[in-house]
């Protein structure tokens, strides 16, 4: 017992230091090297800058310094140039490794930052920023600013740490990208890979073809634009940006698009904090928008949608290459990357199956089967690019009909795990950017932080040298439902900063992590970010209670203000806030929203109690431990509307669906079932997570409804229950595209976990 009390006693001091140290150095990413010392430097207007001895090549990063600390201090640093007591030192170190590596040592007496190159130095600059007070975002004029002692020693885990973002199905504005840009920076994120044109519109001036802009810009609301709507009537973030809508010739349309010049100004501010801009034309497919201003570039004119996606330009005509190189001129002329994105993915072939000029190019080709088709035409591509000293990025389709040793290769495709593998080997560079958990564009909940800080950049299976082509990893946002910046904000932050420590540190600290996330908010609150709020704990969608029951909910920051009605409107600032114990007797719907300090609203919580007495437990002989689950081949969009009869049976241990299940990656339907044995009579808590959809039944009764196609996503409900045996069934299913399905209860408000096997049985 003295053991255990000793162990005890142990981990409270680790989760004491952990929490200080956290608070005391609250860096996202965390640094590679940390060594804590005690004491501080301070920072005044009477501390000297010391700039390297070749001050020309680091214009830019000395003054960003000096722009920082002229916003906290409300003045420069005095330059002098000679290091003396009391002074903040900015030292060349071309011994360094790496472009981005720096050191920071930091004493009473000195504050000395060394690097080898500008990149080094503005991420040591934004190490800094982080260790002054989130104050100084808003130039408040401070008298001193501690900087807490210690020695680090910084580089990052991979070169590629990115953040993509489609400014096609919905436009943003010059300051929201430079907005997002400054995001990027502060959380040491160097690749911006810009998703400008698709079937929704096309974003960039292109000179030599002025219909892309002047027609393709711009569109009439969709169908997307209009579940956005709909959304909005209880979402003002879901509102379409008005700023981007015009009337014309008797239409509303919504569009816009980013002239040469100013796509010049975004990346010249993308370069100066380090930042490099990767520009995606999305073809052959994806082009309804050019070939509506240019239907030549379509095999027979159409234009439209065919089996699956949209009708692709056709590679079969010579004015089709004619028309993309002279694109892709303007564009590798534009962007100073050495990176084209071309996209090359979802491309409906039927146009091209069905033509007589394919068939012809296909056999003076040697060509087999569309997809090798595809491949001669993103190989011709890839050879232009080389002409203008630029490399081919391509998402994984690309290794359909085979891949040149030279492209790169970007990852999206979940349910085809072998493709970052099958390019790794083949010698091809690969950036991980796997739907889950790496599109942003999939609302978030309860487990997505979790989930991006959990992720592994290397894929199972490589070599230590065949990882060596793992160049890195980004996440992102494809923009149909994300209508607003405000929106785009709440999709990407705090995610972000999660994939940004998997990339820099990669190292796993999830404790610490959420301690240093804390303590970013406050930052973000003033630099104006509408981000996610931390979820709100104590309670489910669906509850019950048998007499009454108090509403506790659990805050995660302690200056949140939680602000709720009962009348069916959405709480604003002016709701009443929630008091600690709110009572609950008699069956009534509330909502909730959390409000940080700058009166920034996190999700809407819909809370409905009712009043039910504890469910009977059921006599069960001979339950043998496990479920049975019957499986449906098919595509059923409600766990609703699958089958009776099922196309086989297999047993499970626990509400899973195993590895393997639907053919190549297609859609099924699946029911898991047999009975569950509570251990104590209580109000227990159920929470489904699923991709894409189910829905949880026990004793019958509909406990958690999580339907639908969709990304994952956490459902939550409540039910009374006796102590024993009940009857459960969860009913699932796949759109297609990879899945997961995962049960964890709490009891009487414990800690959330998964439902133990040996809880779950069936018959023999």
């Amino acid at each position: 017992m003295k053991k255990i009390f000793l162990l005890a006693g142990a981990l409270c001091l680790l989760m004491q230091a952990t929490f200080a140290q956290s608070e005391r150095y609250p860096l996202i990413p965390y640094p590679q090297q940390l060594e804590a010392r005690t004491g501080s430097f301070v920072i005044t207007p009477a501390t000297r800058l010391v700039l390297p001895a070749n001050r020309t090549a680091f214009t830019t990063e000395t003054a960003q310094l000096q722009s920082l600390l002229t916003q906290a201090l409300g003045k420069p640093l005095r330059v002098t140039k000679k290091a003396v007591k009391g002074a903040i030192v900015l030292q060349q170190n071309t011994a360094l490794a790496g472009a981005e590596d720096y050191t920071m040592d930091v004493t009473a007496q000195q504050l000395l930052i060394t690097a080898g190159t500008p990149a080094g130095f503005f991420r040591a600059i934004q190490t800094l920023r982080q260790l002054m007070p989130a104050a100084v975002e808003t130039a408040p004029a401070l008298k001193s600013i501690a900087i807490p002692a210690m020695l680090l020693k910084d580089h990052p885990a991979y070169g590629w740490r990115g953040m993509h973002l489609d400014v096609s199905r919905h436009f943003f504005s010059v300051d929201y990208l430079k907005k997002f840009i400054d995001l990027l920076a502060l959380y040491k994120m160097n690749k911006l890979h810009l998703h400008l044109t698709d079937d929704q519109g096309w974003r960039i001036e292109i000179k030599k073809y002025p219909l892309l802009t002047s027609q393709g810009a711009w569109r009439e609301f969709n169908n997307q634009d209009s579940v956005c709507m709909k959304m909005a009537v209880s979402n003002p973030d879901m509102a379409i940006d008005t700023q981007h809508i015009i009337h014309k010739d008797g239409k509303t349309l919504y569009g816009g698009f980013y002239t040469q010049e100013q796509m010049k100004g975004i990346i010249r501010y993308a370069a100066d904090r380090q930042v490099e801009i990767i520009p995606e034309i999305d073809m052959p497919g994806h082009m309804m928008a050019a070939i509506r201003a240019y239907p030549f570039l379509a095999c027979s004119g159409e234009i439209g949608w065919g089996k699956t996606f949209s009708t692709p330009i056709c590679p079969c005509n010579e004015s089709t290459f004619a028309f993309a190189e002279d694109v892709f001129t303007e564009i590798a002329a534009l962007f100073p990357s050495k990176y084209i994105h071309l996209g090359a993915d979802e491309v409906e072939k039927t146009s091209w199956a069905a033509s007589p000029l394919c068939a012809e190019v296909m056999k003076a080709n040697n060509l087999k089967t569309v997809e090798e088709l595809q491949s001669y035409f993103v190989k011709r591509m890839e050879k232009f690019f080389h002409s203008k000293g630029k490399v081919l990025i391509g998402w994984d389709e690309i290794l359909e009909g085979g891949i040149s040793p030279t492209a790169v290769l970007m990852y999206w495709r979940a349910w085809v795990p072998d493709a970052p593998v099958k390019a790794a080997r083949h010698g091809n560079a690969v950036i991980m950017t796997p739907g889950n958990p790496l599109y942003f564009d999939a609302v978030p909940d309860r487990n997505s932080i979790y989930n991006v800080y959990h992720f592994q950049p290397v894929p199972k299976g490589l070599t230590a040298d065949e990882a060596k082509h793992i160049m890195g990893a980004q996440a992102n946002i494809w923009t149909e439902y994300i209508p607003s910046e405000k929106r785009a904000d709440y999709m990407f932050m705090p995610r972000m900063t999660a994939l940004a420590e998997v990339l820099w540190t990669n190292r796993n600290n999830y404790d610490s992590y959420l301690l240093r996330l804390n303590e970013q908010y406050k930052r973000l609150d003033l630099l104006g970010v509408h981000y996610r709020l931390p979820d709100l704990d104590g309670f489910t969608e669906d509850n019950v209670f048998v007499d009454q029951v108090t509403l506790e909910v659990k805050k995660p920051l302690t200056d949140m203000a939680i602000r709720y009605t009962t009348d069916g409107t959405i709480p604003g600032e002016q709701a009443a806030v929630l008091p600690d114990n709110y009572v609950i007797r008699e069956p009534q719907t509330i909502k909730l929203a959390a409000f940080s300090p700058a009166g920034n609203r996190g999700d809407i919580y819909t809370l409905r109690y009712r009043k039910e007495a504890y469910r009977k437990a059921t006599v069960v002989k001979d339950a043998r431990q496990g479920l049975k689950l019957d499986y449906f081949e098919g595509a059923y969009k409600s766990a609703t509307k699958i089958k009776e009869q099922a196309d086989s049976s297999i047993r499970v241990n626990n509400v899973i669906i195993p590895e393997g299940m639907g053919k190549g990656g297609g859609p099924f339907g699946a029911r898991v079932y047999g009975y569950i044995n509570v251990p104590a009579t209580g109000i227990y808590s159920f929470y489904l997570t699923a991709d894409d959809g189910a829905i949880l039944y026990i004793d019958d009764q509909e406990v958690v409804n999580n339907d639908g196609w969709h990304a994952p996503l956490q459902k939550s409900g409540q039910v009374a229950l006796e102590k024993g045996w009940h009857p459960i069934k969860a009913a699932f299913v796949e759109g297609g595209g990879g899945y997961t399905l995962k049960l964890e209860y709490s009891v009487n408000g414990s800690k959330l976990q998964p439902v133990p096997d040996s809880w779950l049985g069936a018959g023999l």
